[in-house]
């Protein structure tokens, strides 16, 4: 590999033939009259450097086709521009769309963003040692159980920072870290079933982060606090997934008990597959079943009925998560860490009156 400002020992000639040389910092300073020094505070930008040198400098810059090595910028700074996220899922919309947030946010700031699957046969101790070799900092998604065991083993020393599951009011994460208030939601959503007469609502979940208890998770939470508010005991919720297939066999068995009129569901891929059980047994949504996802995946609206689900800033969470991570890594750069914004229920065609 080439390192900017290093030749090898074998000198230029060792290269293959009709490979150029890549374009050094001294080669710049030299196309532009100046010392290297004078090279780096502008590429750094530098105020303390005069406008035609500047000038000059980025013309060079240009002509040369110079691009600044990362490797020897993290030498030269002490700040190493990559980041190396920690996750169990990258397909799940939930997961993908914050991988993305992630991404562009990263992007924009100049840094390189790696994604490290881990999985049950991982050893954990050993992937996040090899993630953290790499010099740059974690971002540990820690949405189900493998992520919030694996932000668990992050040493203190490794700059860090998470997406996880709401905590328990009036505790926070040790670690820097990004979550939305999804018990909130959950409630809000149950309450507006509630609302539309229906006497109870069933919950299909997700599975929690932490612990065996579905019910433990944050949006079983609020979904059992909205019930027990209104005065209904909760049944027992269903479900043993995140995907479709789970949510279809769970539909499945709810479809079958005439006494179910809404559900809630911990993901819309979940209530994707509610729904297709729900029309393969005859029960019409929503005249018979109301069925309220969460998330707002991109398909939602489209379906047929259109699903009414609880939409949640996975992009503006993975945007803050980064920023998070930067200011452990940069505390030169001045930029605030931006705030996603709150979950919110839309409302769509599978959610409405009881009418039995």
């Amino acid at each position: 590999m080439h390192v900017t400002g290093h030749t090898s020992a074998g000198g230029p000639d060792d290269s293959p033939a009709g490979q150029q040389k890549a374009a050094s910092i001294r080669d710049v300073a030299q196309a532009a009259g100046v010392s290297y020094q004078t090279v780096s505070r502008v590429i750094n930008g530098h105020p303390n450097v005069k406008e035609d040198t500047r000038r000059r400098v980025e013309e060079a810059i240009k002509s040369l086709g110079f691009r600044r090595n990362a490797t020897a910028f993290a030498l030269a700074s002490g700040v190493t521009r990559s980041v190396t996220v920690l996750t169990s899922n990258t397909v799940l919309y939930g997961y993908a769309a914050t991988l993305q947030g992630l991404e562009e946010a990263s992007r924009a700031a100049g840094y390189a963003l790696g994604v490290r699957v881990v999985t049950p046969e991982d050893d954990l101790d050993r992937t996040i040692a090899s993630a953290a070799d790499t010099g740059g900092g974690l971002v540990v998604i820690g949405y189900d159980r493998l992520g919030a065991a694996a932000l668990d083993r992050v040493p203190a020393h490794v700059p860090c920072a998470a997406l996880v599951e709401a905590p328990p009011p009036g505790r926070t994460p040790e670690r820097p870290a990004v979550w939305a208030d999804d018990r909130v939601a959950a409630r809000a959503a149950t309450e507006h079933l509630l609302a539309l007469g229906h006497e109870t609502v069933h919950y299909v979940a997700i599975p929690a982060s932490t612990g065996t208890r579905r019910s433990a998770a944050p949006r079983a939470e609020g979904w059992r606090q909205a019930l027990k508010a209104a005065g209904v005991t909760p049944p027992p919720p269903c479900g043993k997934g995140w995907d479709a297939q789970a949510g279809y066999e769970a539909g499945t068995k709810l479809a079958k008990n005439p006494d179910v009129t809404a559900i809630l569901c911990g993901n819309d891929d979940l209530a994707l597959g509610v729904l297709r059980a729900l029309h393969h047994a005859g029960r019409r949504v929503p005249e018979d079943i109301s069925v309220i996802g969460f998330d707002d995946a991109p398909h939602s609206g489209f379906i047929t009925p259109s699903l009414t689900t609880v939409r949640m800033d996975f992009h503006g969470m993975g945007r803050a998560a980064f920023g998070l991570l930067r200011a452990q890594l940069d505390t030169a750069q001045q930029e605030s860490t931006p705030v996603p914004a709150e979950p919110a229920l839309i409302l769509r065609e599978s959610s409405g009156p009881r009418t039995a």
